[in-house]
């Protein structure tokens, strides 16, 4: 048997499916149709065989004949591609939005379902569609993420020298004889994508910030390949893609700044960390508190607490869910973890989740991390405690050291007072602020910090 001659015998198998795999032949008969209304028809033949054509412009079809019902492609709604188009900037400054375009531009090209993703990256925060959302939980649980070999064959082909095309399809990546023997034997297909009952791929690829996207989208068996000409017609998407993501994640950094900068007016350390545990900001509260034992090192944060750092891990990674900051083990201080330094006290971490345009898919901002270092001294202003209780200038300032955990000898000699003068404006500071003990009078104190 030679290459473009198939045993058809074989239940539920058409060549119309494979005809990006095979040799075109013109065919003998064509129908008018409508160039975006269907993609491949099948023109009834004596008994119960047919012959698959393809009326597009090329005229071409396989010249087989198989058994059986063969299946009619999906087509590509040029308005609904003209909707997705208009409605891309909403997704710039709404994240949340990203969703919902996948869901209209499934239904503009006929696929079962959609997602963005990095190209040859496999993370579970992506927006998908929700079809797509109990695949893509076991695609991740089963590790299918590591055994899908569309992957590998992606990144081949935006690693080789020649052009590639906005858009592509399984037979920009597959060879014909490669297809059929991934159909009958590999497990993604087989095993994984049958879950879904998922056979064909697409994708329309574009740039953000100098780094590979994608959308894939999936059909099903039943809703038939993607065809090169399907994927031209898609094309012209990528550019805009490109565009409306750059502004995405330009709006997303600017969110995330203005976040960390809020943090830093009421002297809150924080730094920003994306998926994978990059750093993408600082704030210089939090610059205060680096050391040699906790640091943002290569753009990732260094803490020498390995118990620490691992739970940092646990917390931040893909396996602890999305959106769910607390670790899945039991854990007495919730999502506070305590870093500890050798030679200071140590330093509580608390993670944040990011806000509104700021989880920009493109940012990949995930966590803002807060910090609370055990070892700084924090003074309330005296200004501010003489206007909140009526206290003298002196009393303030006394007030404000005992806050920051002073002892009536130490302020005593910083001030160079008497430590009897110190103790009778103590007691002054108690009738004013109702408190009895320095304890208490520190607690109501350290609140007026921030």
């Amino acid at each position: 048997m030679i290459k473009g001659q198939h045993d058809f015998t074989e239940p539920g198998f058409c060549p119309f499916e494979l005809h990006n795999f095979c040799a075109h032949r013109e065919s003998p008969r064509q129908q008018s149709i409508s160039p975006i209304q269907i993609v491949g028809h099948c023109i009834p033949q004596m008994g119960d065989a047919h012959t698959c054509t393809d009326s597009r412009n090329r005229g071409l079809a396989l010249g087989l004949t198989c058994r059986g019902n063969c299946m009619v492609n999906q087509s590509i709604e040029l308005s609904g591609i003209s909707r997705v188009h208009a409605r891309l900037g909403e997704a710039a400054v709404d994240p949340s939005r990203w969703k919902d375009l996948l869901e209209e531009m499934c239904r503009a090209i006929g696929a079962e379902g959609a997602s963005l993703r990095q190209a040859g990256i496999r993370t579970s925060d992506v927006p998908y569609t929700a079809s797509m959302e109990d695949l893509t939980k076991v695609y991740f649980k089963e590790g299918w993420h590591l055994r899908d070999i569309r992957v590998p064959r992606v990144r081949r082909l935006f690693a080789s020298s020649r052009p590639i095309a906005p858009a592509f399809c399984d037979a920009d990546i597959f060879g014909y004889d490669e297809i059929q023997h991934l159909f009958r034997k590999d497990a993604y297909f087989n095993d994984f994508l049958r879950l879904g009952k998922l056979k064909w791929g697409g994708w329309i690829r574009f740039t953000v910030m100098g780094h590979p996207w994608l959308v894939a989208f999936q059909r099903t068996d039943a809703q038939g390949p993607f065809e090169r000409d399907d994927m031209l017609r898609l094309s012209p998407l990528a550019q805009a893609l490109a565009e409306v993501a750059d502004l995405s994640a330009a709006v997303g950094r600017s969110v995330l700044s203005g976040v960390l900068d809020s943090l830093n007016l009421v002297q809150m350390p924080a730094l920003a960390l994306d998926r994978n545990g990059l750093v993408l900001g600082v704030n210089s509260a939090a610059d205060a508190v680096f050391d040699s034992d906790f640091r943002v090192h290569n753009s990732r944060l260094f803490i020498r607490d390995g118990k620490a750092c691992a739970a940092l891990e646990r917390m931040t990674s893909d396996r602890a869910g999305d959106g769910d900051l607390h670790p899945r083990t039991k854990s007495r201080v919730g999502n506070v973890i305590v870093a500890r330094r050798e030679t200071k006290k140590p330093i509580l971490l608390k993670l944040l989740p990011v806000p509104g345009a700021a989880s920009a898919p493109f940012l990949g901002a995930k966590f803002i991390l807060t910090l609370t270092d055990l070892a700084a001294v924090r003074r309330s202003s005296p200004d501010v405690l003489s206007e909140a209780f009526s206290l003298t200038a002196a009393e303030a300032k006394v007030a404000s050291m005992i806050a920051a955990g002073s002892s009536p000898e130490e302020i005593a000699g910083e001030l160079q007072v008497s430590r009897e003068t110190v103790r009778n404006q103590i007691k002054a500071i108690f009738g004013k602020t109702g408190t009895h003990r320095q304890s208490e009078l520190a607690a109501l104190l350290s609140r007026v910090q921030r």
